[in-house]
C-alpha cells in the first residue's frame, strides 16, 4: 500500500468527488480513479460508493481513512524529524491535552523556548485521557499531559508540582451555591453532568460515597465548555475542575470547591525508549528545566 495512493483516497474522502479530488492534486480523473481501483482490489474491499452527485466511504472506507490519516500524519511528522537541522533546531513538536488550567505551565516553556529557537512550531491536539494515550502510543504525538489518576507503566513522566480542584460549576441562583464547598451528601439527589473519562469517574464515585445506578446523572461531557452552556439554562450541576469557566463578573455560574478536598494530579507523559526529535528533546529539557526552578 502506498502512501501516496492513501493521499488520493483521502482527497477523494474530503472532496467527495474523484473529479475535486483530481483538481486539487493536480492530475487528471483517468489516473487516479484507476488507483483507486487498483487500491480497493489490493485490499480486496470496496471502499467507495461512486454515485451521479457524489463519491461516499463504505464502512471499510471509512476504517481506511481513520487510519490513512494517522499513517501520513506520521510518515510527515517523520520527514519534519529527519530534515530539522543541527545549527538551527526546527521542527514540529506534538502534544495532546485534556481541559486543564495546568496547559499554561506547557506553554510558558514553550514561550521560553521560542526565544532560542524561533523555528520550532507546536501542534496541540485536545481530547480526553484515552484519546491522548492512543495517540501517543501510536507515535502521532509526542507529550500526553494528564489529568487525574493513569497507569503509567508504559512511560516516562514529570508529575507537575501544581494540582487542579475538583469542584461544582452551578448557577449563582443554585440552593447551593450558598455554600462555601460541596459534601457528596449534598449531590445526591442533584441532577449531575460529569465527565465521561473512566478513570477520573472512578475516583469521583468513589469520593461520591454512592452507587453510580443510584445517581441521578443526566448528561455526560467531553467539553466542559459544553456542559457550561446546560449549566446556564438550569439543566443540572457540572462536576469539573477550576479555572476552566469564567465565573467572574456579570457570569450567572459559580465554582464551589468539594469537601473533602478532591485534587487531580497532572503529569507529563512520552513514550519508554522513544527516541525524540531534535526539537521534542530541547522541548523536554526546558520542561525539566522549569520543573527544577519551580521545586
Amino acid at each position: 500500500m502506498d502512501i501516496r495512493v492513501l493521499q488520493y483516497f483521502l482527497a477523494v474522502a474530503r472532496e467527495e468527488s474523484i473529479t475535486k479530488a483530481a483538481e486539487t492534486l493536480r492530475m487528471t480523473q483517468p489516473p487516479l480513479s484507476r488507483q483507486l481501483k487498483d487500491l480497493e482490489e489490493e485490499l480486496g474491499k470496496q471502499l467507495l460508493i461512486r454515485g451521479s452527485k457524489k463519491v461516499t466511504l463504505t464502512e471499510d472506507g471509512m476504517l481506511l481513512r481513520k487510519r490513512a490519516e494517522e499513517l501520513v500524519d506520521l510518515m510527515e511528522k517523520t520527514k519534519a524529524e529527519l530534515t530539522s537541522s543541527n545549527e538551527n533546531i526546527n521542527g514540529d513538536i506534538y502534544i495532546g491535552c485534556g481541559e486543564t488550567e495546568s496547559i499554561s505551565f506547557l506553554a510558558q516553556a514553550a514561550q521560553d523556548l521560542q526565544k532560542k529557537h524561533p523555528l520550532i512550531h507546536y501542534h496541540i491536539y485536545s481530547g480526553d485521557e484515552e484519546r491522548v494515550m492512543e495517540r501517543l502510543d501510536k507515535g502521532l504525538i509526542d507529550f500526553g499531559l494528564l489529568v487525574g489518576a493513569s497507569d503509567l507503566s508504559k512511560y516516562d513522566y514529570i508529575t507537575l508540582p501544581q494540582k487542579d480542584l475538583w469542584g461544582v460549576l452551578m448557577r449563582k441562583d443554585s440552593p447551593l451555591a450558598e455554600k462555601e464547598n460541596i459534601c457528596a451528601e449534598d449531590l445526591w439527589d442533584k441532577p449531575l453532568i460529569v465527565s465521561h473519562q473512566t478513570s477520573i469517574n472512578t475516583e469521583m464515585f468513589r469520593w461520591l460515597k454512592s452507587d453510580i445506578s443510584k445517581l441521578n446523572i443526566v448528561a455526560t461531557y467531553d467539553l466542559v465548555y459544553i456542559a457550561a452552556q446546560f449549566v446556564k439554562k438550569g439543566f443540572g450541576y457540572v462536576i469539573a475542575l477550576d479555572k476552566l469557566i469564567n465565573t467572574t463578573g456579570d457570569s450567572n455560574l459559580c465554582f464551589r470547591p468539594l469537601y473533602p478536598t478532591l485534587e487531580a494530579e497532572l503529569c507529563i507523559v512520552w513514550k519508554k525508549y522513544q527516541v525524540l526529535s531534535r526539537a521534542s528533546n530541547i522541548f523536554l529539557q526546558q520542561l525539566q528545566q522549569k520543573m527544577e526552578k519551580t521545586l
